[in-house]
């Protein structure tokens, strides 16, 4: 079928039980399109057989596995690089695309050449559409988010492509000229806000950014509790206020701080009469959006991941 089209780039931290749906709907997706495929899956150091699974796997991927736990910008971008393909589609583990999703996906960029990436229609796993592209985060978008009118700052509506600010990466087909002239992800982004900053850089390099409601995939989000839930809050404050604050300065970041820890406060409160709702994981945003410098992420769980198994590789050396 002459050189690869599009590359399916795929990071693996979850574990087989996730991957697994990824690469069948990937190989279906393979037989579909009238172009050629490869099939990339970087396993980021599980430890539950997803490697193995993954080569033997019908799809037919190339699988990088890691030693050591890195975030998920470093990871997309070793990935980009890697690929052979013209476009590179960035997909989670836990991402499932529908049938036709890479073809519009691919239709879409093919058909602008200024577009550097084009994002799906996110969907939970019960066919309720996610948000899945948005406005920037700047103080005029945290203010409309304290004033209960966050739904302003999702640009993913209509049924026709569209130019947006970001797309989630989580199904992002990425054109690799564009990634590589800015540089790829930014690795001090360790997950969460790295394709808003990645998105960022490619528009204010010239490129377009498109959101294509044709193109759907499942995203099976699995919910965090406890640390795992602490964790995730912290690093995505925190990395929210590390792209304020490369973009916009400190002055900024710091009024986007209190104007969204005020929306966080507000369904705090709303959620002490609300059905179903946990006031204190509100407010648990709140504490960490103020102070996003304190408290332990997702960072500090692979920093403390990668020392127990280097603890263990050195025992086994030993013996």
């Amino acid at each position: 079928m002459g050189a690869v089209e599009v590359s399916y780039c795929v990071v693996n931290t979850a574990g087989w039980a996730l991957l697994e749906r990824c690469l069948d709907a990937i190989a279906a997706e393979r037989a579909g399109v009238p172009f050629a495929t490869e099939v990339l899956v970087l396993d980021n150091a599980t430890t539950d057989g997803s490697a193995e699974a993954a080569r033997a796997h019908r799809a037919g991927a190339e699988v990088i596995a890691l030693d050591e736990r890195r975030g998920k910008a470093a990871n997309d971008s070793a990935l980009l690089e890697r690929a052979s393909g013209r476009f590179g589609l960035l997909l989670n583990e836990d991402s499932e695309l529908r049938p036709g999703a890479t073809a519009a996906l691919h239709a879409a960029l093919a058909a602008r050449p200024r577009a550097a990436a084009a994002g799906a229609r996110l969907l939970r796993p019960d066919g309720t559409p996610q948000p899945s592209a948005f406005r920037f985060p700047t103080v005029r978008a945290a203010a409309l988010g304290a004033v209960g009118l966050a739904r302003r700052n999702v640009q993913g509506t209509g049924d026709a492509v569209r130019e947006v600010d970001w797309a989630h990466s989580a199904a992002l087909l990425v054109r690799r000229e564009a990634g590589a002239g800015v540089g790829w992800l930014d690795p001090d982004f360790f997950v969460y806000s790295d394709e808003v900053d990645f998105c960022k850089r490619l528009r204010d390099a010239g490129w377009t950014i498109l959101y294509v409601p044709a193109a759907e995939a499942v995203h099976h989000e699995q919910l965090a509790t406890g640390a795992a839930s602490e964790r995730r809050i912290v690093e995505f404050s925190r990395n929210r206020d590390r792209y304020v604050r490369k973009h916009h300065g400190s002055l900024a970041a710091r009024a986007v701080r209190w104007l969204t820890a005020a929306a966080y406060a507000e369904r705090a409160l709303a959620a002490l009469v609300l059905p179903g709702h946990d006031p204190g994981r509100y407010w648990r945003h709140v504490v960490a959006t103020l102070r996003p410098e304190r408290g332990e992420g997702i960072a500090e769980a692979a920093a403390a991941f990668n020392a127990r198994r280097r603890l263990a590789r050195g025992r086994g050396a030993g013996n």
